[in-house]
C-alpha cells in the first residue's frame, strides 16, 4: 500500500526529505516560473540550458521542485500508457491521486507528481535532466492550455513582424529546415511543440524552450552548425552516404546562442503561414503549393498534437476538434512542401514569403 495518498503529501514528506534549498527563476514567454532543487549542480545545469530564459523573479506562476534522490517506491499502482502509434515500447505508467497525477518513467525510475500548487520530479535528476527539462516545459505547456491554446506538433521561426510554423509527421525534417532559415536571418521560436490561439483578431504561436536535437546531416549540411559535431565524429560522418546520415539514431543539441548568436531565441510571434512537410527523398523538385487546410484533414492531422499524461484539465477540457485547429489557423496561409527534399531551396522561398508577409 502506498504511504501517499494524495501528490501534496508526497511533495510534503519528499520535500522534508531533501530539502530543496537551491533555486532558479525562469521567465517563459510571460510566464514566471521557479525551480528549486537540493542539487546545486543541477540548478547549474538548468541555468545553462535555459540560458536567455533565466529570470531574477520570484515563484510567479507557478513552483517546480527537482530532487535529486534515489528512484523512489512509491507503492501506488500505476497503468501503463500505451505507445503512441507507430511506436512499440512502454515509456511510462500513471496513477491518479485525489488532487492530481503521478507520471513513473519506467527506464530511468524518475518519478513526476503534480496537481494543484505541487509540482514535483523526483528521483536521479542529474543522470536525466532531459527528463526534469521536459517536466519544467510540460509545466509552462499546461498553463497555456489552460488558457486556451491548442498544443502544435511543429516548429516555429519568425521574420520581423511575420512568423512561420513548420509541421510534418516525425522523421521529415522539422527542425533541419527551421536552422536553415535562422542561417538566412530568422529568429527561432519553437523546436517541436507550438502553442497557438487567437489574439487580438490574429493567431499568435507560443514556443517551448527547448534545444533543437539534430542528427548529423543537419550540422554537416549547414555552416552555422560546424561547433555542435565534435572533430573526430564530424570525419566520421561525412564518410557516410546521404540515407545512411538521414536515418542515423544520433542526436546533438544546438545551443541557439552560440552558433547564432545573442538575441535569436525568442518564445512568442504572431503566426501568418504554416507549412506542412511532405516530401520524399526521391531526387525530385520541391514542389510548394498553397493550400486549404480544410479540405486536408491529413494535412491537419500532422500539426495537431495530443497533450498526454503530463496535462490535468482545471475545468473544462480542451477542444481538440479539427474546427478547433482551423479556427485558430484561421487567415493564416498554408503551404504544403512535397516533391523531393530541398532543405536550401525550401528555406529562401519561406523566408521569402514571410517578408512578403511582414
Amino acid at each position: 500500500m502506498s504511504p501517499y495518498q494524495s501528490v501534496a503529501e508526497m511533495a510534503e514528506s519528499l520535500g522534508r526529505e531533501y530539502l530543496p534549498d537551491q533555486g532558479l527563476g525562469l521567465s517563459l514567454a510571460g510566464w514566471e516560473l521557479q525551480v528549486l532543487s537540493n542539487s546545486p549542480q543541477l540548478i547549474s545545469e538548468l541555468k545553462d540550458y535555459f540560458g536567455p530564459f533565466v529570470s531574477l523573479a520570484g515563484k510567479g506562476a507557478l513552483s517546480v521542485t527537482a530532487l535529486e534522490a534515489p528512484a523512489q517506491d512509491t507503492g501506488l499502482v500505476f497503468q501503463v500508457k500505451q505507445p503512441d502509434p507507430g511506436k512499440s515500447k512502454i515509456k511510462e505508467e500513471w496513477a491518479d491521486l485525489a488532487d492530481g497525477r503521478v507520471v513513473k518513467k519506467r527506464l530511468t525510475g524518475m518519478i513526476f507528481a503534480f496537481g494543484g500548487e505541487h509540482h514535483l520530479a523526483v528521483g536521479p535528476c542529474l543522470a536525466n535532466s532531459n527528463q526534469v527539462i521536459n517536466f519544467i516545459n510540460n509545466r509552462m505547456i499546461q498553463l497555456e492550455l489552460n488558457q486556451g491554446a491548442l498544443l502544435a506538433h511543429a516548429a516555429g521561426v519568425r521574420r520581423d513582424g511575420a512568423g512561420l510554423a513548420l509541421a510534418g509527421f516525425s522523421g521529415m525534417g522539422k527542425s533541419t529546415l527551421a536552422l536553415h532559415l535562422m542561417s538566412l536571418g530568422a529568429t527561432f521560436i519553437s523546436n517541436d511543440r507550438l502553442l497557438v490561439r487567437r489574439e487580438d483578431g490574429g493567431s499568435v504561436m507560443t514556443g517551448v524552450p527547448k534545444l533543437p536535437r539534430i542528427n548529423p546531416g543537419t550540422a554537416l549540411n549547414n555552416p552555422d552548425l560546424a561547433s555542435v559535431i565534435p572533430p573526430d565524429e564530424r570525419e566520421r560522418f561525412a564518410e557516410m552516404t546521404g540515407d545512411e546520415i538521414w536515418d542515423l539514431e544520433h542526436k546533438y543539441d544546438v545551443d541557439i546562442s552560440e552558433c547564432f548568436g545573442p538575441d535569436r531565441f525568442k518564445l512568442r510571434g504572431p503566426l501568418n503561414a504554416l507549412a506542412i512537410l511532405n516530401w520524399q527523398r526521391d531526387g525530385s523538385n520541391l514542389d510548394m503549393q498553397q493550400v486549404d487546410l480544410a479540405a486536408r484533414p491529413d494535412l491537419l492531422a500532422a500539426f495537431k498534437k495530443d497533450w498526454g499524461l503530463f496535462f490535468l484539465s482545471e475545468g473544462r477540457e480542451p477542444d481538440h476538434s479539427d474546427r478547433a485547429y482551423l479556427q485558430a489557423l484561421a487567415g493564416v496561409t498554408v503551404f504544403e512542401l512535397g516533391g523531393g527534399v530541398d532543405f536550401l531551396g525550401a528555406a529562401q522561398r519561406l523566408y521569402d514569403a514571410l517578408g512578403e508577409a511582414a
